[in-house]
C-alpha cells in the first residue's frame, strides 16, 4: 500500500498555504478583525443582547473570506464541474484529498482561515448542495444550488424535534395532503429543534411522517419550505456551551406547501437525509485529527520551553506519557480515516453504507473524542494559561465536544460499529465474513 500523499495534493496544500498567508491573514489582521480569534472570541462573535445569535460583522467577515477563497478557485474544490468545483479533475475533490485539506487546516490552530465553529473553511463543505444535486429536479438545482452558490440562498435542516434526536423514524412533525387554490400540496405541523443557521435562512428543509407508523423509515418527506412561508416560526435560540448559538427551535403551525416542495422521492426522505452523511462524518472526522494533532504538538512545544525549578516540562514522565499516547492515537487514526476515504473513494455513493458504513463511524467518533482528550491534556499541560482564554484550547474543547452528539452520537455510531460487528439488524457478522474469507 503506498500511504503517501499523491504530488498533486501536496501541491496544492502549498498553494493552499500561500493564498492564506497572502490574503486570509492579512484580512484577519485588519481592522481589530483579531478580536473574533484571541481571548475576546466569544464576546466579539456574540450579541449577547439579541438572544445570542452571531453579531453581523462576524459573519460579513467570514463571507468576505469566503468570496476571497472562491475567486482564488479554493472555495468550490469538492463540487462538480458545472458549479464551479474541480472534482472530477486528478483526484481533486474526492474524500482522500477532503480527508488531508481538513486535517491541514484544523493542525494549523484558530484562524479565519478555517473556523469549524460556523462550519467555514477557505475549502468549503456543502452537504445541502449534495442533496439538491442528487435528489432536486432541475428548477431545485437552478434554485436552491444557484441562488446558494451567489450568496443569495441559505437552507436549514429539520430534522431533530424536541422530543426526538438519534430516534428519527419517530418523527412527531406530520405532513397531510390538502389541495389550495387547484393547486396539489401538503400541510405541515409539528416542531423542530437545533435548526442551525435560521436566523439567516432563506429555506428551510423540514422532514415530516407522510405516510405509515412511528419507527418505519419508510414513510417520512422532505419538504423545502421558504423562511417566510405562514405558520414557520422561531420559537427561541438555545444557548450552548460554544456561543454564538444559531440553533433554533421553530414550530410548525399549519405550514402549506405545494407538492413541487418535496425534495427527493415522496415518503423517501430518510434516503435524503442521508445523502451527504458519511462524506461530512470522514470530513468532520479529518478535522477534529487536525485539531488534536494541533494540540499536542503545541503541548510539546510548550512543555519543552517551559522550565519550572529550572528543568523542562519535558523531562517529566508524567507529562511525556499522556502527549506519546496521543501521538500515537493521531498516527493511527490518520492511518484509517485516509483508508477509510480512499475505500470510499472507490465505489459508488450508494455502497458504502452496506459496505464501510462501520469504517466511517469508527473515523468519527473515535477522532471527535480524541480531540477533546486532546485539548483537555493541552489545557493541564499549559497550566493556568491552558485553563486561560488567551490559549485556544478551550475553545477547541467547546468546539469540539458538540461533535461527540451532533455527527450522530458516538453511541449511535458505536452501536453502528456493532450491528456490522456481531451481524445485528441483518448485517452478516465481521467474524464470521473473515472466517469465511480464510476458508476461502
Amino acid at each position: 500500500m503506498n500511504f503517501s500523499i499523491p504530488p498533486a495534493l501536496q501541491q496544492y496544500l502549498a498553494d493552499l498555504d500561500a493564498f492564506i498567508e497572502a490574503k486570509i491573514v492579512p484580512l484577519q489582521k485588519k481592522d481589530d478583525n483579531d478580536r473574533f480569534f484571541d481571548h475576546r472570541r466569544e464576546h466579539a462573535r456574540t450579541d449577547w443582547d439579541n438572544g445570542g445569535l452571531p453579531r453581523p460583522e462576524w459573519e460579513a467577515l467570514l463571507g468576505q473570506c469566503r468570496r476571497l477563497a472562491d475567486e482564488a478557485g479554493f472555495y468550490r474544490l469538492s463540487l462538480p464541474k458545472q458549479y464551479g468545483g474541480r472534482s472530477a479533475e486528478d483526484g481533486r475533490g474526492s474524500n482522500l484529498w477532503m480527508a488531508v485539506i481538513r486535517e491541514h487546516l484544523a493542525a494549523k490552530g484558530l484562524g479565519l482561515f478555517n473556523d469549524l465553529q460556523n462550519e467555514h473553511s477557505v475549502v468549503g463543505n456543502f452537504p445541502d448542495v449534495v442533496m439538491v444535486m442528487n435528489y432536486g429536479n432541475a428548477q431545485q438545482r437552478e434554485e436552491l444550488i444557484g441562488g446558494r452558490l451567489k450568496g443569495k440562498v441559505r437552507i436549514t435542516f429539520g430534522l431533530t424535534e424536541p422530543g426526538h434526536g438519534s430516534d428519527a423514524t419517530h418523527m412527531e412533525t406530520r405532513g397531510r395532503p390538502e389541495k389550495r387554490n387547484g393547486v396539489d400540496g401538503w400541510v405541515l405541523d409539528g416542531r423542530k429543534k437545533w435548526q442551525t443557521g435560521m436566523h439567516a435562512a432563506t429555506h428551510c428543509f423540514i422532514f415530516a411522517r407522510t405516510q405509515g407508523e412511528n419507527g418505519q423509515a419508510k414513510g417520512i418527506s422532505c419538504f423545502v419550505v421558504p423562511r417566510e412561508t405562514p405558520g414557520l416560526e422561531v420559537e427561541s435560540y438555545e444557548w450552548t456551551l460554544n456561543m454564538p448559538t444559531d440553533h433554533a427551535t421553530v414550530s410548525i403551525k399549519n405550514v402549506w406547501v405545494p407538492s413541487t416542495a418535496v425534495l427527493g422521492p415522496i415518503h423517501n426522505g430518510l434516503g435524503v437525509a442521508q445523502a451527504f452523511v458519511h462524506e461530512n462524518r470522514i470530513r468532520q472526522a479529518a478535522s477534529s485529527l487536525g485539531a488534536a494533532i494541533y494540540c499536542v504538538q503545541e503541548s510539546v512545544s510548550y512543555a519543552n520551553a517551559r522550565a519550572p525549578f529550572g528543568t523542562p516540562l519535558s523531562h517529566n514522565q508524567a507529562i511525556q506519557f499522556p502527549l506519546v499516547e496521543l501521538a500515537t492515537q493521531c498516527e493511527m487514526l490518520r492511518q484509517l480515516i485516509r483508508k477509510t476515504a480512499v475505500e470510499m473513494d472507490s465505489m459508488p455513493h450508494v455502497e458504502v453504507e452496506k459496505r464501510i458504513g462501520d469504517k466511517v463511524s469508527m473515523c468519527n467518533y473515535w477522532a471527535n473524542r480524541l480531540c477533546c482528550e486532546a485539548a483537555d491534556r493541552a489545557i493541564q499541560v499549559h497550566g493556568g494559561n491552558g485553563y486561560s482564554r488567551h490559549w485556544p484550547f478551550e475553545h477547541i474543547w467547546r468546539h469540539h465536544r458538540r461533535y461527540r452528539i451532533t455527527e450522530g452520537s458516538e453511541e449511535i455510531q458505536m452501536r453502528k460499529v456493532a450491528a456490522y460487528l456481531f451481524g445485528f439488524g441483518g448485517r452478516k457478522s465481521l467474524v464470521d465474513a473473515t472466517a469465511k474469507e480464510a476458508k476461502l
